[in-house]
């Protein structure tokens, strides 16, 4: 099968490796009909983080049920599914508590196995894998991008939401115009957010922001967007702030844009391991967030939204292209010349 391939820094392949299969009951093989790259793919494609070298890549999919193993009772063969990137047990203390990105039986075998490529072992399947109605191709091309989107980006936009436990009628501010961001101005408007203040130095992404549902834009960044989101509120801050960024300026401009308080729902992965915590302290600011929920909150909220047509995240995806544009996919994305870049695997159909 053809699959994405990290090379080395700068450089993505497509290769032909085996077929992924079953070895374990709870194992499926899904068909990809549709992935994408995610802006922490860069990291490593940048040099910026570790990752094996000629390792397949990707961690956002959807597909079709190909085969399961004997413990996969809820899809089965032909299923038309989403692939969350967190492999949820469904059964421990995490999942339980609806925390499923955190689930204690997720640990990896040490087998690297990419959602940009034709096929894909997805463990955990007895539960993590999100069921959609019917087939592909009973979706538009559209709804087959708002669809994808919840394999991690909307979802992880929703965590940083609902971290920040935004409520009806709340000030919101979202720190980052990246995907994850934009798709937190979605979440924060969909829990009901009057204002949503994005924090966005470029035009397309700040067009977006606002079709999105953002009420202002914020292009300053560190004291300067303190001051401007202080003007903006009459000097009380957000009720709640959403980090979608992870950098040490993101977080600390997210905890002084935050009223006395508030709440940070941070998802933005952290690129500093030290953090200074004291302003936290002086404002009663909380900090919460970390890794999606997505089965979880897809079952629960997000898979409703998009077939009911109440948001359409998929709109995020600005370039598209084929397996084969691997590389061109990454660089779109490396450049700023896509939001992010969709990878259409293979043709939608009813089976």
């Amino acid at each position: 099968m053809k699959t994405a391939v990290f090379v080395k820094p700068g450089e993505m392949t497509v290769e032909d490796r085996p077929m992924p299969e079953i070895k374990e009951p709870t194992d499926a093989v899904l068909k990809i009909v549709r992935a994408c790259v995610c802006g922490s793919d860069l990291w490593w494609y940048r040099g910026i983080s570790d990752r094996p070298h000629n390792s397949p890549a990707g961690h956002e999919a959807i597909g079709i049920v190909e085969k399961v193993g004997s413990a996969v009772k809820d899809v089965q063969p032909g299923d038309f599914v989403i692939a969350p990137f967190t492999h949820g047990c469904g059964h421990c203390a995490a999942c339980l508590a609806g925390f499923d990105g955190d689930c204690l039986n997720a640990e990896s075998d040490g087998e690297i196995v990419g959602y940009q490529g034709e096929y894909l072992r997805f463990r955990n399947a007895a539960w993590a894998l999100v069921k959609v109605p019917g087939q592909p191709g009973d979706y538009t091309d559209d709804q087959l991008n708002d669809l994808l989107t919840l394999s991690d980006v909307m979802a992880t936009g929703y965590h940083a939401a609902t971290s920040a436990e935004v409520h009806q009628d709340d000030t919101i501010v979202v720190m980052g115009d990246g995907a994850v961001g934009l798709c937190g101005v979605i979440a924060a408007k969909l829990l009901g957010a009057k204002r949503i203040i994005a924090m966005s130095r470029h035009a397309d992404r700040q067009a977006l922001a606002k079709e999105f549902g953002a009420t202002d834009v914020v292009p300053e960044r560190g004291d300067d967007a303190v001051k401007a989101v202080m003007a903006l509120t009459d000097g009380a801050g957000a009720d709640a702030v959403l980090e979608c960024v992870g950098t040490e300026q993101s977080v600390d401009t997210a905890v002084k844009v935050g009223r006395p308080g508030a709440i940070v729902g941070r998802v933005g992965v952290p690129q500093k391991a030290d953090m200074n915590t004291n302003n936290l302290f002086w404002k009663n600011i909380g900090l919460r967030g970390g890794i999606a929920a997505v089965t979880t909150d897809d079952r629960q909220t997000l898979l409703k939204a998009v077939l009911d047509g109440e948001i359409h995240p998929g709109k995020v995806f600005t370039q598209r292209f084929s397996l084969d544009e691997i590389q061109k996919a990454y660089e779109a994305m490396d450049q700023r010349k896509a939001i992010k870049s969709l990878l259409v695997v293979s043709r939608a159909t009813n089976n």
